[in-house]
């Protein structure tokens, strides 16, 4: 596969929601160590990866029928809050996964379910090959899926921001065939015509790989292609568990970011000479605005638990308002989450003083990571599609991004 590193195949099978959470936050410990280093050495997290696969983690949403778990979406938003506490990349790279093993819930046949459910407990990855540049919009996909007269279908295009598909079994990618309905084709990470090229350079989320795939002429079976464009001709919950990760991610930036700040106030600031102090911890002002930064904290970890209820409660009965109302509840939880990692990120500064600031602490990776993830898509959109549902009961569009 693309990943010349991965070995096995095999992964431990969760069994229910306790397990993830506990497996979850054993992780997230060990992960959370390493962090920095990564960060700062922008050295790809291949080893944690494979603890991840390995852990069952990855497979956690697999219906219970084909043997996983299929946990809440209360448990998989708590599982990626944990992640992106303890590291802001780390937890980027399987979102994707998860969006597209949602696709195959929703419009594989029997064959594609079982076949791929069967891939994702023996741990395998997907990546994703969905952005590309200098399109006219987001929306505006144009790799090719061409049927080829033996039934397959030949797969051409150019994708960027493809997170995840370095480190991929599968590379799920977003393509429209000739009458420009959208597929997604999961294709093999080595599959020939296939090249994924490590060309990241942002800012944040530093060691996510979020480079370039090259897609010429790669030839797809068939049956590794499912029909996305049906996915968004009802009432989905597609868009709505894909930004809940989001939102999960960022609330886990601004958690960890506060944690890494109280640490440092408690043990290496020194007291402003006003205060009369002893200590830093002791200042009332601290005091007042780490108050502050928590309660903002909590409310994105409270609007997160409310919106991913209410995915929850549509997924048990999918109707246009109860997927209106999941699509709403996300997209409060996800701008709030989104503002307050920035706001706490930045402010890890602020109340920690002149030395925090040095590189070599390697601190500012909460806010580059924060200020990186945020710009996924943006909030205002957000908080337009809220105003319009709570003034006038307009229920939100139906796509992949709300």
């Amino acid at each position: 596969m693309t990943d010349p590193e991965r070995t096995g195949g095999t992964a431990h099978v969760i069994a229910d929601d306790a397990e993830a959470l506990v497996l979850a936050a054993a992780l997230a410990d060990e992960f959370r160590a390493g962090a920095s280093a990564r960060d700062s050495e922008r050295r790809l997290p291949r080893a944690e990866l494979d603890r991840l696969s390995d852990s069952g983690l990855l497979a956690v949403t697999v219906p219970a029928e084909y043997g996983g778990a299929d946990v809440s979406s209360q448990t998989l938003a708590e599982i990626f809050r944990l992640l992106g506490s303890a590291d802001g990349s780390l937890a980027q790279i399987p979102q994707s996964h998860f969006a597209y093993v949602n696709v195959i819930r929703r419009q594989g046949t029997p064959d594609q379910r079982k076949f791929f459910f069967t891939e994702l407990l023996a741990g395998r990855r997907f990546g994703n090959a969905q952005s590309e540049a200098s399109t006219k919009h987001v929306q505006d996909i144009r790799t090719r899926l061409t049927l080829q007269p033996d039934g397959s279908y030949e797969l051409t295009g150019v994708k960027h921001y493809s997170t995840g598909a370095l480190f991929a079994d599968w590379i799920p990618v977003l393509a429209r065939t000739e009458n420009d309905n959208l597929h997604v084709a999961y294709v093999p990470g080595d599959a020939e015509g296939v090249t994924v090229v490590d060309d990241w350079d942002g800012m944040g989320q530093r060691t996510t790989a979020s480079g370039t795939v090259r897609l010429e002429a790669v030839s797809v079976p068939a049956d590794r292609v499912l029909p996305h464009h049906l996915t968004f001709e009802g009432p989905q919950l597609h868009g709505s568990v894909a930004q809940l990760l989001h939102a999960a991610i960022d609330a886990g930036i601004a958690g960890g970011a506060l944690t890494e700040a109280a640490e440092f106030v408690r043990t290496k600031s020194r007291p402003w000479f006003e205060s009369g102090l002893e200590t830093a911890a002791e200042d009332p002002l601290l005091i007042q605005r780490f108050g502050e930064l928590a309660i903002r904290t909590r409310a994105s970890e409270a609007l997160l638990i409310q919106a991913a209820r209410a995915v929850d409660a549509a997924r048990a009965d999918l109707t246009d308002d109860s997927a209106a109302e999941a699509s709403i509840a996300v997209a409060a939880a996800k701008v709030h989450a989104a503002q307050t990692a920035v706001e706490v990120a930045g402010a890890l500064f602020e109340v920690s003083g002149t030395r925090s600031a040095l590189n070599s602490l390697n601190l500012h990776r909460h806010w580059r990571d924060a200020r990186t993830h945020t710009l996924h898509d943006p909030a205002r959109w957000k908080i337009q599609h809220i105003g319009r549902y709570v003034l006038n009961g307009t229920r939100p569009p139906r796509h992949g991004l709300l």
